[in-house]
């Protein structure tokens, strides 16, 4: 069977189970088989796929359909133009995350600063800004052992290793450290809305990483208050937000003298991202 025949197989058989991205999708999971570049395959469809390459493709057509995310399967994401590993114990980077990054990369681009990444994940932001800051340090911290791992495989992976730190400890647990920079992106969803995302989010992404509480706000508050002792006079936190929380959170901030300078919104025009800068009335 040659490239062709097994790519549009592979996308019928998602496109029946509801996939919209099923061609593009059966394109990359072939090129995970093979270990090619999708753009060198889809200019040689002739070429010919033996049987273990196909029944090995075939399965992860399988775990596709059942709506895994092409990013579990296999086993990396792209973000900031870089490649992150990531599994299931890691959220997926989403290209909206990004965002937090243009204005931080551009203010601080050749200053020599701390930063610090709440709820690091796979490691993306502050690897991301690490590689574009190059005076830049920078802690990561988790609760989850396994999440860390994969970060400090990131970490190493961009060269960036020397220059962080990564900790087992919630955000309650961080004393002694000061930091320009605070990044996070905490899970903002109501906990009585997980039930509605979408079956590859809810299935398979920790629920940890996205449960934000009953108001969606338990982990921002947390993440605020420790920001006010934890950060620098006139330092930066830079937050993700969920949709419609941009009112409270702004008045989170507010009353724990942060001045909101950049709202930013996503791609849908909601605010995404808040950067606000700690003051002393």
């Amino acid at each position: 069977m040659n490239a062709l025949k097994l790519i549009n197989l592979g996308s019928n058989e998602l496109k029946h189970n509801n996939i919209r991205t099923h061609k593009l999708d059966s394109e990359i999971l072939l090129s995970k088989i093979l270990n090619k570049k999708r753009e060198e395959i889809i200019t040689n469809l002739k070429q010919k796929i033996d049987l273990k390459k196909i029944n090995e493709f075939n399965k992860l057509i399988s775990r596709r359909s059942f709506h895994e995310p092409i990013a579990y399967i296999v086993n990396e994401k792209e973000f900031w133009s870089k490649k992150f590993e990531v599994n299931t114990k890691t959220l997926i980077p989403r290209p909206e995350t990004e965002l937090i990054l243009y204005n931080l990369v551009r203010i601080f681009s050749k200053k020599s600063i701390s930063i610090l990444d709440i709820g690091t994940g796979s490691g993306c932001i502050l690897i991301s800004l690490l590689s574009d800051i190059i005076n830049a340090k920078g802690i990561g911290i988790d609760i989850s052992e396994k999440a860390l791992n994969i970060a400090k495989k990131n970490a190493s992976k961009h060269g960036v290793l020397n220059r962080i730190k990564f900790y087992k400890r919630s955000i309650s647990d961080l004393y002694h450290f000061k930091f320009d920079i605070i990044v996070s992106n905490p899970p903002y969803i109501q906990t009585r809305d997980l039930k509605n995302l979408d079956d590859g989010i809810k299935k398979y992404e920790p629920k940890i990483a996205l449960d934000g509480g009953n108001d969606g706000l338990d982990v921002i508050k947390k993440v605020i208050y420790k920001s006010c002792e934890i950060l620098k006079l006139n330092g930066l936190l830079a937050i993700e937000i969920g949709n419609g929380q941009f009112k409270k959170v702004s008045n989170i901030l507010y009353k724990k003298l942060f001045r909101i300078e950049y709202n930013i919104k996503d791609y849908g025009n909601n605010t995404r991202c808040l950067i606000a800068r700690k003051i002393n009335y």
